[in-house]
């Protein structure tokens, strides 16, 4: 691939803007391994040097470690000041970010959860011109809330645990009791114990809990609508937790989760040395082609276009239940594309440029 002058997209507001970080950082330090001029901006903080010419950026060769550092010691103010430019009626967008996108020859888009995953900035870009990686507006705003997804895979014939939605408004916190007490009926009656709960539009497994039981059911509501007004009740199905990537429609061999405790959530995703992962997972071949076939069933049923990665579970009574789609999967030192694809004789630093490889036909066609 020709030389190329790209901006890594990261950071941002959500509760996954640390992971996004890093995957920020380690995909430019690789893009820049492969000859490419890349720098990693974060999009709410934006450009930290004011650029008179904007096309220097990608001469800037920021020191990636000290950047990652950086960008993270901000994280615990950025709820601050995302109210403060709310009430200012400023742009989401940090300084010069736009304009940095604009001079690059694609974005290559590392980051995670609301306001980046969820295709609002994917759709800003489309109106603005910009190409990005990873799919559109629509596969990304459909991926990103469970219950729509969840909708749109069931109806694709894809299979998926049982679950309903529950919704929290500013009238029902001021009766928690009440509220919560409605709610466990509704659990009751259509999912039963023990069932896991998780916010409608989070990642990473932030806010997820398993509730064995009422008095466990209040804390992971007290957990998940801490996070967001919308959360989901799925009936818990005890087995093996598995991955796979979807690259062009395409997947990727099945990776296996196995958390050394507990379930897969969010310190066993990120933190080196809390889960065994096999790849090529240690199931038969068949098991193996049929979760392959359900991924790519979800892929085109959410018109996922470019990349993604679909979890998966295997129930111990041999069933594949497929559990979310993920639009801009981790590109950590735990992630799991990297993992599958080194599986298949391909290195993170190709896996990168592969990445923009598929993107850019996206806009061919």
């Amino acid at each position: 691939m020709e030389q190329l002058r790209i901006i890594v997209l990261a950071a941002g507001t959500s509760s996954e803007r640390d992971v996004s970080v890093v995957t920020g950082t380690r995909v430019c330090a690789a893009l820049r391994r492969k000859g490419h001029k890349a720098e990693v901006v974060d999009v709410f903080l934006g450009v930290d040097k004011k650029y008179d010419d904007i096309n220097e950026i990608f001469n800037a060769d920021t020191d990636l470690n000290e950047l990652e550092k950086k960008l993270k010691e901000a994280t615990p103010d950025i709820p601050d000041m995302v109210n403060k430019r709310k009430a200012a009626g400023e742009s989401f967008f940090g300084p010069q970010v736009l304009d940095a996108c604009k001079a690059a020859d694609i974005v290559f888009m590392g980051l995670h959860g609301s306001n980046g995953e969820d295709g609002k900035i994917q759709g800003a870009f489309d109106l603005l011109g910009i190409k990005y990686t990873g799919t559109g507006y629509l596969s990304s705003a459909i991926s990103m809330n469970k219950n729509i997804t969840k909708l749109v895979m069931v109806s694709a014939g894809v299979p998926m645990p049982s679950g309903i939605r529950l919704m929290m408004n500013k009238e029902m916190r001021t009766d928690l009791k009440n509220t919560y007490s409605l709610m466990m009926k509704e659990v009751g009656e259509n999912v039963g114990f023990p069932c896991i709960v998780k916010p409608c539009c989070g990642g990473s497994s932030v806010g997820v809990s398993i509730a064995d039981d009422e008095q466990s059911l209040v804390k992971a509501f007290d957990e998940a609508f801490s996070l967001e007004d919308e959360v989901i009740v799925e009936k818990y199905i005890k087995g093996r937790e598995f991955s796979v990537g979807i690259i062009n429609n395409k997947a990727l061999p099945v990776i296996e989760i196995t958390p050394l405790q507990g379930f897969y959530d969010y310190k066993n995703k990120y933190v080196p040395g809390m889960t065994k992962d096999t790849c090529p997972a240690d199931i038969p071949d068949e098991i193996a082609d049929k979760m392959k076939e359900y991924a790519v069933m979800a892929a085109k049923a959410v018109g996922l276009e470019t990349y993604g990665r679909v979890d998966c579970l295997l129930g111990e009574d041999g069933q594949i239940y497929c559990l979310e789609m993920n639009t801009l999967p981790g590109m950590t030192g735990t992630s799991l594309v990297p993992q599958e694809a080194a599986a298949q004789g391909m290195s993170y630093d190709d896996l990168c440029e592969r990445l923009i490889e598929v993107s850019f036909e996206k806009y061919q066609d």
